[in-house]
């Protein structure tokens, strides 16, 4: 009898059994790398939101509880998944500049805005207006962690490398059962994916396509993060990552010539030297209809849970999450009514 069945190795699944393999429980992990968009994030720990200056939600707590927790799974692999990046934003008028100096007036927002303007962070990025660096940000690169944390537990025998058939899973009073293991719990946490999940699909998950251009800039020589329409950062041997878009109306897994052409014409404008466009890579982003979680138990089956809708912040948000939904699951401790799923059932839960 195993703990626990996780369901996607994803930024949720992997914060999940990251926790669960340092308390010493037993687990399974099941995931198809069907669903791109954590390892194809950005990976900025930022907690900014830098088109309005405000805090995101929670930040400042999910910002430390992720630094300690990046730099323990680093650790523990023997890796360094955490790095540092200065991030500017670049003023399109005086009125951002001074609505940037009006958002560093809240105690809680001014440990992350640098007050000290800057008039260029790179010769060939001009601007008739200053700069502002964000302070204490760091990166991390999904795809190396994801990658390095699959190959762990590939190694330990706890990975799977299929899709979840959910069909073949059985559920009884105080286990659940698939293809011959037994498990007191299991967790869904299949990104968009869970649209098409018969326990959890009534949730309303949207699709927030996100797409990414990888350029070459030999003579850009940018050692920073920017981000003015498109955000900008380096990606080593003259790469670059530029990104990201959003759309909420396709729900195609590949990229797109529109978004790679939108992409293009605004870095254009961004920066004033040749590049060319080596790369494209889109996700499906997991977000929701009220920008929260969707986190907790199913409504008619004790042992069935879920851990989803990260939207575009599953970097900072993956550590905190995992550990309020486990204090659930381990002591009943009551999620925030903010992410508790509980709060679609009534209106979107059918037993039909």
């Amino acid at each position: 009898m195993k703990d626990f069945i996780i369901v996607g190795l994803g930024l949720s699944g992997a914060s999940l059994a990251y926790r669960l393999e340092k308390e010493g429980r037993s687990f399974m992990v099941y995931d198809d790398e069907s669903q791109e968009a954590s390892r194809v994030a950005g990976g900025f720990m930022n907690p900014i939101i830098l088109k309005r200056f405000t805090l995101a939600w929670k930040a400042d707590e999910q910002m430390s509880k992720a630094v300690d927790f990046y730099g323990a799974m680093g650790k523990d692999l023997g890796k360094n998944f955490l790095s540092p990046l200065e991030i500017y934003r670049r003023f399109s008028s005086i009125e951002e500049q001074n609505n940037w100096f009006t958002a560093a007036d809240n105690p809680r927002v001014a440990p992350y805005l640098d007050l000290n303007l800057v008039k260029t962070v790179n010769p060939h990025i001009p601007s008739k207006f200053s700069f502002g660096k964000v302070l204490n940000t760091k990166r991390i690169d999904p795809r190396d962690l994801l990658e390095s944390y699959a190959a762990h537990l590939a190694k330990k025998g706890l990975l799977i490398n299929e899709s979840f058939d959910h069909d073949a899973l059985g559920i009884s009073e105080d286990h659940v059962e698939y293809k011959g293991i037994k498990s007191r719990n299991i967790i869904f946490c299949e990104g968009f994916g869970l649209l098409n999940n018969p326990y959890f699909g009534y949730l309303p998950l949207k699709g927030n396509k996100g797409e990414y251009i990888i350029i070459k800039a030999r003579d850009l020589d940018l050692e920073v993060g920017v981000k003015s329409s498109v955000f900008i950062f380096p990606a080593g041997e003259d790469l670059y990552a530029v990104g990201a878009t959003y759309s909420n109306t396709d729900k195609t897994p590949g990229p797109t010539t529109a978004a790679r052409e939108e992409l293009i014409e605004k870095l254009r404008d961004l920066i004033d030297v040749d590049f060319e466009v080596v790369h494209q890579v889109a996700g499906l982003r997991p977000s929701t209809i009220d920008r929260r979680p969707l986190v907790g138990k199913h409504p008619d089956h004790e042992n069935l849970y879920c851990c989803n809708g990260f939207g575009s912040r599953g970097i900072l948000l993956a550590p905190m999450i995992s550990e309020e939904l486990l204090n659930l699951i381990d002591t009943g401790e009551e999620l925030s009514p903010e992410i508790d799923l509980a709060r679609f059932t009534k209106k979107w839960y059918s037993k039909v």
